[in-house]
């Protein structure tokens, strides 16, 4: 999940605003008594200490399975609170960790009928559940009883401390209550509770709107409207039209992996045009599926719940245990990137405007236009074409490419696991068993969701259906990485961008995240989220490493290396683009906690929005890389609402890092610097404050100008 594709590793989109204690679990028996004859309800069986039982799975039986869950975790919960004895870190914090295991398992589901395989019947059930699983995390957040032996165990803590990743549970347990309302006299909580049941209505109607402007706009073309695109893309898009009973004609599907090559290749200026539009208004599109009054909605809510709380507006609130600590330092890195962007995208569009002149095209660049006259440029400027690029990027030998990595960093083997032996939800999912190389000893699993589908959610993300923990006994991981490419026709390769090969690495080191987990609780095995793509976005930079190209980047057809001389051209032009790139993401960002720190009262999305980009002079030429009526990250749930900056922060510390193996002797497979890595990096996962980790992987504080330097821009 990285500025130039979503994703996320959080659950269901609808789960993110959740405060659910439940999430990242490990599975372990329970007792049967009365349990329903539902099978998401069931405990996993089969090998790998048990796997979740996709095959079986039906979206008529989530209501049931999900308000079981919901009754059994309160009734432990309840038993915590109402336990007699003095509360102490074992039967109050301890067991919290332990509970909540069915519901666990049935999450595991609901996020996969949700982000992967959706459909108008789980997305009425959706509707329906979200009120409730509102409902269910207020109960927990407002027990007073349970809070009060929270804070009991919290206030002996600070007294006396306890083992370092107990003390840490702890912490984020009594935060996590507090942030959330705990302190509120009675008829706060009840207002409290009840803005959150509204609000999770409108994320789960937001989802909805998007997924179906994503669904109804295809753009259906003739054989004559296919200048300039390769032939896999006419392949594929013939295929898809085909599946959608346009036989004959060829399907522009209304997604960034469809849309982005259609607008780099396609010499049709109209259709781009048509092709642009329809993606970038989703849920602009003034009827019944429009998002702008759902997104005044959900922000006047934001505002009146922290207000609550004593908080002026939502970011302050939001941003007070995140690295950052405040909007002001966010928004101070922010700027200080912004004007060198900016004025990177004028110098590429008179770049463009000229390579327009030249050919004799009368025309003044404009949005649709971006991608097809850069491309143009990189041809010009660095004799590169991206196509030509794209004939040694093959979706198999990236994923080998991946193993590689794990295993010369992390000491990890991925060994497919016998076809059937694992279920799967979908026919293009395959399943990876992971391994230490050295003792052979069983990691998890590694499910690859790779193609894009009706009623798969847009974008690439990583999750876990079961993560590791050693509290109640070592458990294995579970994880998955999900990508939406355009699925080739029979017999042909799946050849991706330079840009979507980054973005299948950068997904895959949450993934590695997952996997290199050495915690002893659940609770630390969540992220903060300004740090929590760092790790993602530092992979990233593997795939341009000497081992990788050379031994991986060959030729789909002939089998050859990927020529040096191509690679240099690669290397030469590693900058391009970079005003759009950081434009389109920063232009997000920035709209994301501007909309916070407003005043709601009366806002007018589509004025606030227009109006906030010429204030920050946009630069006409290009979108913002998620408008506000379908900004997924921020108005489908809470998740990255005033966090979407993260991926910049992130990037500080991605750059700063880089410069660690840079000047190591063995550069970015070096031992020691690696062992550091995993070690400080990637195990703690949340059981130690971030930027006391960096410190230890780095020894200091990570600098902007590593930052600067990437992206060549001028380094003040």
């Amino acid at each position: 999940m990285k500025n130039k594709q979503y994703l996320q590793h959080v659950k269901a989109l609808t789960l993110c605003v959740l405060i659910t204690f439940t999430n990242c679990k490990q599975e372990e028996k329970q007792e049967e008594t009365n349990m329903p004859e539902n099978v998401l309800l069931q405990e996993w069986t089969g090998p790998y200490q048990g796997v979740p039982a996709f095959d079986k799975m039906k979206a008529a039986d989530i209501k049931e399975a999900v308000e079981f869950g919901i009754e059994e975790s309160l009734a432990e919960m309840d038993a915590i609170a109402n336990n007699s004895e003095a509360p102490n870190f074992k039967n109050t914090i301890e067991a919290m960790e332990a509970s909540g295991k069915t519901l666990d398992r049935v999450f595991a589901y609901y996020g996969i009928l949700s982000s992967n395989m959706s459909s108008p019947e789980f997305r009425s059930i959706q509707a329906e559940l979200a009120p409730k699983l509102s409902e269910y995390s207020s109960k927990i957040v407002q027990n007073e009883k349970l809070f009060q032996r929270i804070k009991t165990v919290y206030k002996a803590s600070q007294e006396t401390p306890l083992e370092a990743q107990e003390q840490r549970v702890v912490e984020l347990t009594y935060k996590r209550f507090e942030m959330n309302g705990a302190n509120l006299d009675a008829s706060k909580k009840e207002r409290y509770a009840a803005i959150n049941k509204e609000l999770s209505t409108l994320y789960n109607k937001f989802s909805d709107n998007v997924l179906h402007d994503e669904e109804n706009y295809v753009t259906y073309l003739t054989e004559d409207q296919l200048d300039g695109l390769s032939d896999g893309y006419i392949k594929s898009a013939a295929k898809t039209a085909s599946d959608k009973g346009q036989e004959g004609k060829y399907a522009i599907t209304n997604t960034r992996s469809s849309m982005d090559p259609f607008l780099t290749y396609s010499t049709n200026r109209e259709l781009r045009k048509q092709v642009w539009e329809n993606y970038y208004s989703r849920g602009d599109n003034g009827d019944a599926y429009d998002n702008k009054e759902i997104i005044a909605q959900i922000l006047k809510l934001r505002k009146e719940r922290v207000g609550l709380m004593g908080y002026d507006n939502y970011a302050e609130w939001r941003l007070q245990d995140r690295m950052a600590k405040n909007p002001e330092n966010a928004m101070d890195l922010m700027m200080a990137v912004w004007p060198a962007a900016i004025a990177r995208v004028a110098e590429e569009v008179a770049d463009m405007q000229a390579v327009a002149d030249e050919s004799g095209d009368k025309i003044t660049i404009e949005p649709w236009d971006y991608r097809f006259y850069a491309e143009k440029v990189r041809k010009k400027k660095y004799d590169l074409d991206s196509d030509e690029v794209k004939q040694y990027l093959q979706l198999d030998k990236l994923t080998e490419a991946m193993f590689f990595t794990a295993g010369e960093l992390f000491n990890y083997s991925f060994t497919p696991v016998e076809e059937g032996s694992v279920p799967v939800f979908h026919e293009d999912v395959k399943v990876w068993e992971v391994k230490d190389k050295d003792s052979g000893k069983h990691i998890g699993l590694w499910y690859l969701d790779p193609f894009a589908r009706e009623g798969k959610r847009s974008g690439a993300w990583a999750t876990t259906y079961r993560s590791h923990t050693t509290f109640e006994g070592e458990t294995n991981v579970l994880a998955s990485n999900n990508s939406n490419f355009v699925k080739p026709a029979p017999g042909e390769a799946v050849l991706v961008s330079w840009d979507d090969a980054t973005t299948f690495f950068h997904e895959f080191g949450h993934a590695l995240h997952f996997f290199s987990s050495n915690v002893k609780y659940p609770t630390l095995n969540g992220g903060v989220r300004d740090y929590t793509e760092f790790q993602s976005q530092l992979l990233e930079r593997w795939l341009s490493t000497d081992e990788v190209i050379n031994k991986f980047l060959v030729h789909y057809k002939t089998g050859e290396p990927i020529p040096a001389s191509l690679v240099a051209k690669i290397k030469k032009a590693s900058t391009f683009n970079q005003g759009f790139g950081t434009t389109e993401y920063l232009a997000s960002a920035l709209m994301d906690m501007k909309l916070h720190l407003a005043d709601p009262t009366n806002i007018d999305v589509a004025t606030f929005e227009k109006e906030t980009l010429a204030a920050l002079k946009m630069p006409k030429e290009l979108p913002m890389r998620h408008r506000t009526p379908h900004f997924g990250h921020v108005f489908s749930g809470e998740g990255y609402a005033t966090a979407y900056y993260g991926y910049m922060w992130a990037d500080v510390l991605t750059s700063d890092a880089s410069e660690a193996f840079t000047e190591a002797p063995g550069g970015f497979y070096d031992k020691e610097v690696a062992d550091k890595l995993v070690k400080y990096l990637f195990a703690p996962r949340n059981a130690m404050d971030p930027a006391e980790a960096y410190r230890l992987f780095r020894g200091r504080d990570a600098k902007i100008e590593a930052l600067m330097k990437d992206r060549g821009f001028p380094v003040k």
